[in-house]
């Protein structure tokens, strides 16, 4: 036999070795593990829910003493489930997976398979993402910065120097998406949350603002910021209402942001501003936003400190050719909720985008409607703790929602979906 068909039986052989490994089975999978254990997890809802983020709390796990979060794999029957496990977030710590779909009253047996010890590596599609870029090898002059090119970072300490529009950071922000649309923040007075519209699943952060900032407010082959913010509350910022008015996070001693999580199916940022100086107070604040593969929505969850504020506030631009809807919700039925459906893209011709907040029912104040730039609703935080979500759709999306009963319908069904969470139990 010669060499060349030697070469070739050495290919053949390789490549069928790699396919059987990549269509292993979990029996065969399951040697590699020495211990499980079982999740049962049930849709309470009388109707199926897609897409569905399953969190087995850190503190469970430690229940169980020798799991390993270095070495785990989800499994569905025979089939493996994307996974990933949480250790740098603020609040959702612990294996978070993502089921497509649960049907109307269903339970799901899921097991997880793991090693006591050791490290196993795991590759799945990346279906959400977080970032952050600043720009290195520069200068700094008269609060811009000059020179310089963007690198990826984890974390930082917001300098004193930056403003808007300093052109130091990459769209201005830190940036969280999933395989269905994309937010950043304003790391800087602002503070505010605005909206990249996707015409793809796929991960587009990284496209966006290489060639500066102008280059996102007109349509990309990916897609692009679809949303005037301004001074207003773009969707989701957080702020406090006072004197008729929605003050964002402006005035600070400090801010810092980290990316936490940067998984395939969970991406998280947490920011800590210390010293808001907001209608009297001055509180520490920490924000967690985080994201899961699947869902529009934003998860807000808000840690405050040094004071106990009367209300923090959030809301919707108010763009007048979009209709405001209103609902204070149900406790144990349903969110309340806000949003807004119409013309209200910054594209040329504008398309139909629908911006929302949904909130807890037993956290609610008020609707406010003074502020000519914002929709507002009230919360009361409890115990220095709020939590709410916000989200956006846009007609170009993949299947995008393209009609305002469409989006109403969205609207209430995830609603009803938040006021009541998938039902999850471990045993051994």
């Amino acid at each position: 036999m010669n060499s060349k068909v030697k070469y070739l039986l050495h290919l053949v052989v390789a490549a069928v070795f790699v396919t059987f490994w990549g269509c292993a089975s979990s029996e065969q999978v399951s040697g590699d593990f020495q211990k499980s254990f079982k999740v049962q997890v049930k849709n309470p809802l009388n109707r199926t829910r897609e897409n569905v983020m399953v969190l087995l709390q850190e503190e469970a796990l430690q229940n169980l003493n020798s799991f390993n979060p270095q070495a785990f794999a989800v499994f569905d029957g025979d089939t493996e489930v994307p996974s990933q496990y949480n250790s740098r977030d603020a609040e959702n710590r612990g294996i978070v997976l993502v089921l497509d779909q649960l049907a109307a009253g269903e339970s799901r047996s899921l097991t997880i398979r793991y090693n006591t010890s050791g490290t196993i590596a795991k590759s799945y599609p990346k279906r959400t993402q977080a970032e952050l870029s600043k720009k290195v090898g520069g200068r700094w002059e008269n609060r811009k910065y000059i020179g310089g090119d963007f690198q990826k970072i984890d974390s930082l300490r917001v300098p004193d120097e930056l403003t808007d529009h300093s052109y130091y950071l990459r769209y201005e922000g830190p940036g969280w998406e999933s395989d269905k649309v994309g937010y950043r923040f304003y790391l800087d007075w602002r503070n505010a949350i605005d909206v990249f519209g996707k015409k793809t699943d796929e991960m587009v952060l990284q496209k966006a603002g290489l060639d500066g900032y102008d280059s996102y407010h007109k349509e990309q082959a990916w897609g692009m910021d679809i949303l005037k913010v301004g001074k207003a509350l773009g969707v989701g910022s957080l702020a406090m209402f006072d004197k008729g008015k929605a003050i964002r996070v402006e005035k600070t001693d400090s801010t810092y942001s980290k990316i936490a999580q940067n998984g395939p199916v969970y991406s998280s940022i947490v920011t800590d501003y210390y010293g808001w100086q907001v209608a009297g107070h001055k509180l520490n604040v920490q924000s967690q936003l985080s994201i899961h593969a699947g869902t529009r929505l934003t998860n807000h969850q808000i840690r405050v400190t040094g004071g106990q504020p009367k209300n923090l506030s959030t809301g919707l631009t108010n763009d007048k050719s979009a209709k405001l809807v209103t609902d204070k919700g149900e406790a144990g039925k349903s969110f309340g909720y806000m949003y807004t459906y119409g013309k209200q893209s910054l594209n040329t011709p504008p398309d139909n985008v629908g911006i929302a907040v949904l909130f807890r029912p037993q956290d609610f104040i008020t609707f406010s409607s003074e502020d000519p730039l914002s929709h507002v609703v009230q919360l009361k935080p409890t115990n220095g703790k709020l939590q709410y979500y916000f989200l956006a759709a846009w007609e170009l999306e993949p299947n995008g929602i393209k009609t305002e009963e469409q989006f109403r319908q969205y609207i209430q069904n995830t609603a009803e979906e938040l006021a009541n969470p998938v039902q999850v139990k471990i045993s051994q």
